[in-house]
């Protein structure tokens, strides 16, 4: 793990647990999705969310 401070560990704390807020808010919404085209709106944003999530996790290793 690189040398961050305790503010850049709780920002980065903060940032993952928004990511996966939004991951779960927007695994809902598809779920209650009946048109396909917001369904697959909703699942790009899941992606999307766990892919910037991984990149943040990144820096905790």
């Amino acid at each position: 793990m690189s040398n961050l401070s305790e503010l850049e560990l709780q920002n980065l704390r903060h940032l993952i647990g928004g990511f996966e807020t939004t991951r779960c808010k927007m695994t809902a919404y598809a779920n209650e999705a009946q048109d396909p085209q917001i369904k697959a709106f909703f699942q790009e944003a899941i992606t999307s969310s766990n892919e910037n999530k991984q990149k943040l996790m990144q820096f905790l290793q």
